[in-house]
């Protein structure tokens, strides 16, 4: 036991020691986007720098809840004989903790013994709540919840909150008229707000001292606190992530710790007495150093023996003989799609149906990190992934880009762009028309047998999705072609597509199509920002068939044929459906050839749909597939990124012709080509962050969904335009909705941290660690799993921890990089 922390006086409250310990507070909360622009986040980002038995015992004592599954997930797959001895083993003298069982039969047994469930220690509401009887912890949530709608309403909202105040100004407003607490027995609670500290740092500040909270204790308290704001705080804290991503701050979640700390203040304050003693005790357990419990570790120690089963798996398959690949002439038909787990499967099926189909993986963006307007839209969509600023702007009309390339249609879609935007100003203003607080009243008595029509079609699922047809997006303004030609090089070297071009070259972004879906952005793609990827791809087809680009691009090594066609695409993950932008280069020598390239979609199409059909509830074959993404029932259009559990940068010829079973994200790399590693870098500084966001998200929703994960669809309301709650309010719900992950009888998404297989000399991937510290606390402390696979396609050896390798093969002469590299290896690595 540590000696007893003492309590600190409102001076030394307002040290620049509190302040560090409220930042970093602040920093243990992940972000989450707005509906719109959805995307994966790891819910455990600010834990990234300890071991996941240590987090278990952080979150544990913050938040209630375990960060691995029941004891009784792992004894199954044990019982089954999917985690071996072997695997218990390992992962057993992997562990780092003292308190690790002390053999595999003690470690099983463990497993056999249900582990009591953490307890968060109690806040001053939860001891009020005990003393009083009135449940003041839903009341805050309550509350603040409806207030905090307001504050971040993006326009759903038709009386907006008034805007310009500070978090803390505004809810001060608002609290010193708000007689809900006062009511329910917090006397004197709105007087004591309209007296108290008029700025967020001086009431934090106040509350520290008036609630004698050690110094030590703090922090934990503190992230307790927020944590017990759900989605509001994650809001806030991605409001803090955008605004350091453009170099500013924002100071929105210390507002809203500030405001907690109020509430705790009247609380203690109005139950003192009661609870004083307790409050002591707490007080004291918050001051201990973070440490995990005996069950804590085995917990861990289980997961990581879940990973190395999983792990076994996927070398087995790199093992397994495969077919010869077949004579290096010219490919008929190369298609790049995103890495997402979806493209997987259907670059399997498509590079069945024809002879000489190659495909390409590489992160949906393109390369092209783009703020992007819409057709007949105002609004900037960042279409990269969100660690990346956008790079360029983009858009899809504007008359002066007709004017430049000679043509005089430049009034025609102005015209169009006109009447889109006209048609959009008159549902929005029918939509407020019918929500008005007076003639919401008579609206559904008068126009109801008019809804009758579209409410028979959307019912029936009448109708097809349909992809974007927005007109063909160009920069803007343009650059100039030495810039343009930059882009290309880096692109394709990144995408180790230098040489072989085939005919027709096709870009294949990716999107989701579905209907009355709060979290339909979760579906689309990742790396564009939670937008799909037709602009980016479009963008980079019409690059590469510039004429003055190609010029420049052969004059720097890489020489694309004369009969070379670059295509845009949008792949609908939903319908396993792809739209070709060809119209946007037409080119008559290339009809064909084009004409042959849709079969071969549509015969990939069937056979993905079939394959995915076995997974989806009520699916009894591909035909049924397609009709999910019209169906406004359908709780599961599709399965998402569940399952996801590997990352392989590798050349296709390591993967194609295994089934991966739609769970490895796919990254096209040949180290070989690669100068320096600066790809290598790329690759595992940003895909595979953006990756293991994914993955840790669908973790953190099936292990812990009260926190992590965003509850039932079914209850699901759309608040303030950013987010869901379940029923009329309370806390924001973040994360994946339970239907995401599991089918009503089994969990599809097996909870295991992404092992990440690369191709690439050991050396020159340690230099990418020591160079990226953040990136290496990952792999050092678990998040994520590394291994690599040797000169013939085999995992060779797994990463530890502090640049330690293990081998997995018992033939370390075939680990050794070839002796004509290993010039080329140490420069680059040092």
């Amino acid at each position: 036991m540590q000696p007893a922390a003492q309590p600190i006086d409102a001076a030394a409250a307002r040290s620049p020691a509190l302040a560090a310990v409220a930042n970093a507070a602040v920093r243990a909360i992940p972000p989450v986007w707005p509906l719109a622009s959805s995307v994966a986040v790891n819910p455990f980002l600010g834990q990234s720098g300890e071991s996941l038995a240590q987090t278990a015992a952080r979150l544990g004592r913050v938040a209630g809840i375990a960060v691995t599954m029941p004891r009784s997930w792992y004894l199954e797959r044990i019982a089954s004989g999917a985690i071996t001895d072997e695997d218990l083993a390992d992962a057993l003298s992997a562990s780092p903790h003292a308190m690790r069982p002390a053999s595999p039969a003690a470690l099983k047994a463990a497993a056999a013994t249900a582990a009591p469930p953490p307890k968060a220690l109690p806040s001053v509401a939860e001891l009020a709540a005990e003393a009083s009887g009135t449940d003041w912890p839903g009341l805050i949530a309550e509350r603040f919840g409806g207030w905090a709608a307001g504050y971040f309403d993006v326009g759903q909202a038709l009386w907006a909150a008034p805007q310009g105040k500070s978090a803390y100004a505004a809810w001060r407003a608002v609290a010193t008229h708000d007689l809900t607490p006062e009511i329910l027995g917090l006397t004197g609670f709105a007087t004591q707000v309209a007296e108290g500290p008029e700025t967020a740092g001086q009431a934090l500040a106040a509350a520290v001292a008036r609630l004698g909270i050690p110094i030590a204790a703090c922090e934990t308290y503190f992230h307790q606190l927020l944590a017990s704001l759900g989605g509001w705080a994650q809001f806030a804290r991605y409001r803090l992530w955008q605004a350091e991503l453009a170099g500013g701050h924002d100071t929105t979640l210390t507002d809203f710790l500030a405001i907690r700390l109020v509430w705790e203040q009247a609380l203690h304050d109005r139950h003192e007495q009661q609870i004083a003693e307790r409050w002591r005790a707490v007080c004291a357990a918050h001051a201990e150093p973070v440490a995990p419990t005996a069950d804590q570790i085995v917990d861990a120690i289980l997961q990581d023996a879940a990973d190395r089963a999983a792990q076994r798996t996927l070398a087995g398959t790199f093992a397994q003989e495969r077919a010869a690949d077949p004579s290096p002439g010219r490919p008929t038909l190369q298609a790049a799609f995103c890495i997402d787990v979806r493209s997987e499967l259907f670059r399997r099926a498509l590079e069945s149906t024809g002879p000489g189909i190659e495909t390409i993986g590489f992160a949906g963006f393109f390369g092209l990190a783009l703020s992007h307007r819409r057709h007949a839209s105002d609004v900037d969509e960042a279409r990269c992934p969100v660690l990346l600023t956008p790079a360029a702007t983009s858009r899809t009309t504007d008359c002066g880009h007709h004017h430049e390339h000679g043509h005089n249609h430049g009034h025609e879609h102005l015209s169009d762009d006109a009447k889109a935007r006209l048609t959009a100003r008159a549902k929005r203003a029918w939509g407020r028309f019918k929500l008005a607080a007076v003639s919401s009243f008579a609206f559904v008595e008068a126009m109801g047998p008019v809804y009758a029509g579209k409410l028979l079609r959307d019912s029936f699922s009448f109708g097809d999705a349909k992809a974007p047809h927005d007109p063909a997006p160009r920069l803007d303004p343009a650059l100039p072609v030495d810039q343009r030609a930059g882009m290309a090089v880096t692109i394709l070297r990144a995408m180790s597509l230098t040489d072989g071009f085939a005919r027709i070259v096709l870009f294949a972004g990716h999107g989701a199509t579905t209907v009355n879906n709060p979290h339909a952005s979760a579906l689309q793609c990742g790396a564009c920002g939670g937008y799909s990827g037709d602009a980016n791809a479009r963008l980079l087809a019409g690059l590469l068939n510039d004429p003055e680009v190609r010029t420049a691009l052969a004059g720097q090594g890489i020489v694309i044929p004369d009969d070379t066609l670059f295509v845009g695409a949008l792949h609908d993950t939903t319908t396993d459906t792809v739209t070709l932008y060809d119209a946007d280069h037409p080119s008559a020598p290339h009809a064909a050839d084009l004409q042959r390239v849709r079969g071969w979609f549509a015969a990939a199409g069937a056979i993905a749909r079939g394959e995915r059909a076995l997974r989806l509830p009520r699916a009894n074959g591909a035909d049924d597939v397609a009709g999910r993404s019209r169906d406004w029932a359908e709780v599961r259009p599709e399965w998402g990124l569940a399952g996801c559990s590997a990352f392989i940068a590798a050349p296709r010829g390591r993967t194609a012709g295994r089934d991966l079973r739609g769970r490895s994200f796919l990254h096209s790399y040949d180290w070989r080509q690669d100068d320096g590693f600066r790809v290598l870098e790329l690759i595992l500084t940003a895909p595979v962050v953006v990756a293991s966001w994914i993955s840790l998200q669908y973790y953190g929703s099936t292990v812990a969904p009260t926190m992590f994960g965003a509850g039932n669809k079914l209850l699901h309301n759309v608040t303030g335009g950013i987010g869901v709650v379940e029923g009329n309010g309370g806390l924001l719900r973040v994360g994946l909705p339970w239907q995401s992950v599991h089918d009503g009888e089994r969990y599809m998404h097996e909870p295991l941290r992404l092992s990440v297989v690369v191709e690439a000399p050991q050396e020159a991937i340690d230099g990418v660690l020591s160079r990226h510290p953040d990136l290496r606390a990952l792999f050092d402390n678990g998040w994520l799993h590394l291994f690599r696979l040797n000169e013939q396609g085999r995992m060779a050896s797994r990463y530890l921890r502090s640049l330690q390798w293990a081998d997995l093969h018992a033939s370390p002469a075939q680990e050794e990089p070839q002796p004509e590299h290993r010039k080329q290896l140490l420069r680059a690595a040092g």
